[in-house]
C-alpha cells in the first residue's frame, strides 16, 4: 500500500527490468485485521497497468511456486508473483487471522500447533535430516560458481571488475589534475553549477558513477555531458531519469550501492529531502556510499517562495547518524566536498547546493574541507569575534568581519562545510578554531536550533526560525537580516553586554 511501492513499480515497468521478479505474500492480513479494512485495490491490475507481467500461485505448494518462477524467468518484463498464503498456517486456532501477525502464539497454541503438524523435536532443535538437507543447498551452485570464477579469471576485465566490486576508486588522480586546471581561476558560480562542473570531470574518470534526478535534471545540474540515459535498449547508460519519484530514487540508489560495483548519486531540491528521508536514514544505517545532490538550499532560491525554501531541512539531516551533510561556500569547497563524498565508502553524503551564484571565497590548495571546518580569515587585530558560517552565508560572514575590523574589532571567519567532519576532529583543533575567549557567532540561512553546540549558550545565532517568502534572493537576504548591515550591530551590542 505504501507510496514507494507505486514509485518503484512505475519506474521498473517503464525501464522493462525483466530480471526483477517479486514474490508477494498475499495473505490478506494486516496488523489491524483483514486487508478489507483499508484497501480494495486489484493489486495485480495495478502492476499490469505499470507494465508488469503478473502471475499467481499457491504459496504453500512448492511445485506451483517453481512453475510460477519459471514463467517469470521467461518473461522480458518485471514479474509479480502473487503467492496466496494463510498466515500462521498450522496454528489451528489462530491461522489466517491478524493474531499471528506480530504476537507470540502462546504456550497453548504452540502445543496445539506442534500436535497439528506432527512436530516432536524439542524447542530450538533442528532435526539432523532437515539440517543435512538445508546444508546440501550450498552444493547446488558450487559447479556454477567454479565455472563463473574461471570465466572471470580469463577475462581482460577482471581487474576492473574486482576494483569496482571492492568499492575502491580508480588509481591515479586524473580527475584531480583536471580540477586543478580550472580551480586555479577565480569563478563566481552557483554551487549547483560547480557540482555539474565536477561531474563533467568525474563521470569520465570514475566510471562507477551512475547518476540521476527526480525530474529536475536541468535544475539539479546532475547530468554530465558524457553520460547517456539508462533506458530500455541501453542498459549501459549511466544516467537514470527517475521521474517525480524522490523516495523511489533514494531507495533504488541504496539497492545499487548495496549490490556494489557502482556509486549512485541522485538529485532533487533540498526541500524534497523530506520525501526521501526514510531512504536517507537507511543509507546511513546500512553504511552505503550514496550521494544526494540537493539543490536550491535556502531562501536564496528566490521567487519559488516558502513552499520550496528549506528552513529546517539542513539541520534535521544533520541529526541522522553516519551521514555527512555538506554545504559548500564556493566552487573550491564544492570540488572538495565531492572528493570527500566519494572517499567515504561506508558513509552517505548530502550535498546542499545553492541556486544563486556565489563568489569564490578562497584559492584551491590543501583539502581544508576535510576537517569539516577551517579558519578562512584570521583576525587582523586582537581577536574578539569568531564568525562561523556555511554555504552562501560565508560571503556574508566575510563582509561582517571586514566591517568589524574597520571598527577595530578583530574577527576570524570560519567556514564549516560539514559539521559531522568537524565533530570528528580532536579537542585541540576545535578549541583553536572556536576559542573560549572570543564571542562566537553563527550565520546560516536555516533553522537556528543546534548552533548553540558550536557558539555556546552565550554566543549569537543568526538563522531563520520561520518560513520564507517569495521575492528575489537579494531582497530576501535583506528582509531576513542576512547582511553585514543587519548583523554587525547585533555583534557589537553582544560584545558590549
Amino acid at each position: 500500500m505504501e507510496g514507494v511501492n507505486h514509485e518503484a513499480i512505475g519506474l521498473a515497468g517503464h525501464l522493462k527490468l525483466g530480471h526483477l521478479n517479486v514474490l508477494w505474500d498475499d495473505n490478506r492480513i494486516t496488523i489491524d485485521g483483514g486487508t478489507d479494512l483499508s484497501t480494495s485495490e486489484d493489486i495485480a491490475a495495478r502492476y499490469r497497468a505499470a507494465g508488469w507481467h503478473t502471475l499467481s500461485c499457491d504459496g504453500h505448494d512448492f511445485a506451483d511456486i517453481e512453475r510460477a518462477l519459471a514463467e517469470a524467468a521467461a518473461s522480458p518484463l518485471p514479474t509479480l508473483v502473487a503467492c496466496r498464503t494463510v498466515i500462521g498456517k498450522g496454528a489451528p486456532n489462530k491461522q489466517g487471522s491478524h493474531d499471528v501477525h506480530g504476537a507470540p502464539l502462546g504456550d497453548d497454541e504452540i502445543a496445539a500447533t506442534r500436535d497439528a503438524i506432527g512436530w516432536t523435536s524439542p524447542p530450538f532443535e533442528v532435526p539432523d535430516d532437515i539440517l543435512a538437507d538445508w546444508r546440501s543447498l550450498a552444493h547446488r551452485g558450487e559447479a556454477e560458481h567454479v565455472a563463473w570464477t574461471a570465466r572471470l579469471n580469463n577475462s581482460p576485465a577482471k581487474a576492473e571488475f574486482e576494483r569496482r566490486m571492492s568499492g575502491d576508486l580508480p588509481a591515479g588522480d586524473e580527475a584531480g589534475k583536471v580540477f586543478a586546471s580550472w580551480l586555479g581561476e577565480s569563478q563566481t558560480v552557483a554551487t549547483r553549477k560547480a557540482s555539474e562542473m565536477c561531474l563533467n570531470v568525474l563521470a569520465q574518470h570514475v566510471p562507477d558513477l551512475i547518476g540521476g534526478s527526480a525530474d529536475l535534471t536541468g535544475s539539479n545540474n546532475t547530468k554530465a555531458k558524457s553520460q547517456e540515459a539508462f533506458a530500455p535498449g541501453n542498459y549501459g547508460g549511466s544516467y537514470v531519469y527517475y521521474g517525480i519519484r524522490e523516495f523511489g530514487m533514494a531507495a533504488a540508489m541504496n539497492g545499487m550501492a548495496l549490490h556494489g560495483g557502482v556509486i549512485p548519486y541522485g538529485g532533487t531540491f533540498l526541500i524534497f529531502s523530506d520525501y526521501c528521508r526514510n531512504a536517507i536514514r537507511l543509507s546511513a544505517l546500512q553504511k552505503t556510499r550514496v550521494i544526494y545532490v540537493m539543490t536550491h538550499d535556502s531562501i536564496g532560491l528566490g521567487e519559488d517562495g516558502p513552499t520550496h525554501q528549506p528552513i529546517e531541512q539542513v539541520m534535521s539531516l544533520r541529526l541522522i547518524p553516519n551521514l555527512n551533510v555538506f554545504r559548500p561556500a564556493d566552487i573550491i569547497e564544492t570540488a572538495e566536498c565531492w572528493n570527500l563524498a566519494l572517499s567515504t565508502p561506508e558513509t552517505p553524503s548530502v550535498l546542499c547546493l545553492s541556486r544563486q551564484n556565489l563568489k569564490q571565497v578562497r584559492d584551491s590548495g590543501e583539502m581544508l574541507s576535510g576537517k569539516g571546518a577551517y579558519r578562512l580569515k584570521a583576525a587582523g587585530a586582537d581577536r574578539k569575534v569568531v564568525i562561523v558560517a556555511t554555504g552562501s552565508e560565508v560571503e556574508v560572514a566575510l563582509a561582517c568581519a571586514d566591517a568589524l575590523e574597520a571598527q577595530g574589532i578583530g574577527s576570524d571567519v570560519v567556514s564549516m562545510p560539514c559539521m559531522e567532519l568537524f565533530e570528528a576532529q580532536d579537542a585541540a583543533y576545535k578549541a583553536d578554531l572556536l576559542p573560549a575567549d572570543a564571542l562566537k557567532v553563527s550565520i546560516e540561512a536555516g533553522a537556528s536550533l543546534g548552533w548553540e553546540r558550536h557558539v555556546g549558550s552565550d554566543g549569537l545565532v543568526i538563522g531563520i526560525d520561520r518560513f520564507g517568502a517569495s521575492a528575489p534572493a537579494k531582497l530576501l537576504f535583506e528582509k531576513f537580516g542576512f547582511t553585514a548591515d543587519a548583523i554587525v550591530p547585533q555583534i557589537i551590542q553582544k560584545i558590549k553586554n
